[in-house]
């Protein structure tokens, strides 16, 4: 069988913690869970980027995080988008969407 997993390209992981905090607060596990969930499990995420991604994107103000109970009644870290963070996922989203623009022009059969 065919793995059709894929690791998140390096740029992209603020991207899709920035969208998937765009939906609602959440632990750092729960943003891991997220991304399996949308993207069918295809898509590999190591905690070991997950966490120093939060913690940059902390220090830039893009998010902030407020202690609270976890759905296993656990003490977890639930981050938040601030407006500076919603102004960079706009930022990023747009960038993002010329990017693809420009690789599937640069990718397509050649005419001739």
């Amino acid at each position: 069988m065919i793995d059709t997993r894929v690791r998140v390209l390096q740029g992209t992981l603020e991207l899709l913690i920035l969208k998937t905090l765009a939906w609602e607060p959440n632990h750092g596990f729960g943003i891991l869970r997220h991304l399996e969930t949308v993207t069918c499990e295809r898509l590999i995420v190591e905690e070991g980027a997950l966490y120093p991604a939060l913690h940059r994107m902390r220090e830039r103000g893009w998010i902030e995080g407020e202690w609270g109970k976890s759905e296993n009644n656990r003490r977890a870290l639930f981050y938040r988008l601030t407006a500076r963070g919603r102004a960079e996922l706009r930022r990023r989203h747009a960038e993002w969407s010329r990017l693809v623009e420009v690789m599937t022009l640069a990718l397509a059969p050649a005419a001739g």
